[in-house]
């Protein structure tokens, strides 16, 4: 099977679309509300309206940020670009626009990602419109997921939950959070299942809000769970604990949410480079695709340099998210991905700064932004040391209690 990295024709018209909202729309108020962290961008109403139509109608598969179901049934032998082609090429361009404002988008969480690649039908239908959070990380861990202390006790026909996430993204604002808890701690990972909880159930509460280096617009929260009584039929995937499959029916969930993190960072990279190329070009800078890096000035050689790293981070993103369209296991690729793009993302965002020098460091410009908010693509969704440690689990066919 064949694979074309070219931009599909059945999708150009949606990633056209993608990025006249973000030169229109996100770009006007980016620096509005970087500035004016935890106000709610009241904007994006409107633009998560039209989303939300345009996929009722299907005109647009893959519209926003939602992430795609992995297909379990038809042939193999077609070469298709599908919905997670169509999601990671618009989610970077809407972030060529602004990573915080597209983290801020009505209904299109991280949790409606897991939501959408992991629920049964019934559940997709269930929760169909909610704007779900996710809820991972806790005070005792950072990356190392396998260390979830919140608790899910059933209780008859409802699971009770107890504990604290932080660094919940859109946490204040969503109002159903998938939350990942532990059904039973003494049998380890494989115990760990995730649950769509809503924020109006009595015992959840948003504590307070984070102030961030970067992705300002997004508001990022810390919520506790107690004695949250969430309906059985709310958990995601199978209540069973199959302590051969072990962490794997949770961790599936990132096979599709890091290539979405990846396309963000390629998309604010690309926006940081396509600021930088005028700007060196204004002061006399010409970058020659057509002359060897070393015969051109040290300004025009490192910025192709930038952007040869960052056409490597595109590319993986891309693979990415084309073995999932095909249905192969891409678990590896999603990390490499992930691993290459975020490096890449601050990499680059720096680099334009440095190559801009005084306009590059000013808010005159939104590099100085993007440099910021690109920080995060490299942490949440996996660190870059996780994501190396996952890929050298995969390429050496090391368990997790194998290589640490």
């Amino acid at each position: 099977m064949a694979i074309n990295l070219e931009v599909p024709k059945k999708h150009r018209p949606l990633i056209d679309q993608a990025h006249q909202v973000a030169m229109n729309m996100l770009r006007p108020i980016s620096r509005k509300y970087d500035i004016a962290e935890h106000a709610y961008p009241k904007e994006l109403d409107t633009l998560a309206a039209m989303i939300d139509g345009l996929s009722e109608s299907g005109a647009s598969e893959g519209a926003g940020a939602t992430g795609v179901r992995r297909e379990t049934s038809g042939d193999d032998t077609g070469v298709k670009n599908g919905s997670n082609m169509a999601s990671v090429t618009s989610v970077a361009e809407m972030c060529w626009g602004d990573v915080g404002l597209l983290l801020s988008m009505p209904r299109q969480g991280l949790g409606n990602s897991a939501i959408a690649s992991v629920a049964t039908d019934e559940q997709l239908e269930r929760f169909k419109g909610t704007w779900s959070s996710m809820a991972i990380t806790e005070p005792a861990f950072g990356s190392d997921s396998a260390q979830v202390a919140t608790t899910a006790v059933l209780d008859g026909d409802e699971y009770v939950l107890n504990g604290e996430k932080i660094f919940v993204t859109s946490g204040e604002r969503s109002d159903s959070i998938v939350v990942w808890a532990t059904l039973d701690k003494s049998l380890g990972r494989a115990a760990i299942k995730s649950f769509v909880v809503f924020k109006d159930t009595p015992g959840v509460k948003v504590e307070r809000l984070e102030e961030k280096l970067g992705i300002r617009a997004s508001d990022t929260a810390v919520i506790t769970f107690t004695d949250a009584r969430v309906p059985k039929e709310n958990l995601l995937g199978s209540p069973e604990v199959d302590v051969k499959q072990g962490f794997a029916g949770a961790m599936a969930t990132f096979d599709n949410t890091r290539p979405l993190v990846a396309a963000m960072a390629v998309g604010c990279a690309r926006a940081s480079l396509d600021l930088t190329r005028d700007l060196l070009k204004q002061a006399g800078v010409e970058v020659d695709y057509d002359k060897p890096a070393q015969l051109q000035s040290a300004a025009a050689a490192k910025f192709l340099e930038l952007e040869t790293n960052w056409e490597m981070g595109r590319l993986l993103t891309l693979q990415a998210a084309w073995m999932a369209d095909n249905r192969k296991p891409n678990s590896l690729e999603a990390s490499m991905a992930k691993a290459k793009a975020g490096r890449v993302g601050s990499d680059v965002t720096l680099g334009c700064v440095e190559l801009c020098s005084s306009i590059g460091y000013s808010e005159s410009e939104l590099l100085e932004k993007w440099s910021r908010d690109s920080k995060i693509l490299d942490i949440f969704e996996g660190t870059q040391q996780i994501q190396q440690l996952i890929v050298a689990r995969r390429v050496l066919g090391l368990s997790s209690a194998e290589l640490k």
